[in-house]
């Protein structure tokens, strides 16, 4: 059984940063994608950034870019999103998830993040 754990979130205030971690496991290797979206208050969920099997190539959405970071530990089954400077924003529920390149099939519960002012 695939689970994915999200931890990091929190309260912060803007220019702050924050490390989202996103523990899997159930798969039979570390061969799956992993993805971040985020769901603000009152919007649909928006992915924001994309690493494929070995970490070596990733996606992110233009607007986060320079700010946000995606990462993956291979051997620890761990994905990180590094957020710097956070903005009010970006206060959303963040979700990972775990697949292949074309369907994000497993999601975790997701870390809430609130950036004030």
């Amino acid at each position: 059984q695939v689970q994915l754990v999200e931890s990091g979130g929190g309260s912060v205030q803007a220019g702050d940063s924050l490390t989202l971690s996103c523990k899997v496991s159930g798969f039979t290797s570390s061969n799956y994608w992993l993805a971040w979206f985020r769901q603000r208050p009152g919007a649909e969920r928006e992915g924001l950034a994309t690493i494929d099997i070995d970490g070596s190539t990733s996606y992110l959405l233009e607007s986060i870019k320079g700010r946000f970071t995606i990462s993956k530990d291979g051997a620890k089954n761990i994905g990180y999103l590094q957020m710097n400077n956070l903005q009010p924003d970006d206060t959303a529920m963040y979700y990972c998830s775990a697949g292949t390149e074309y369907e994000f099939k497993y999601y975790g519960q997701g870390t809430q993040v609130t950036v004030s002012l």
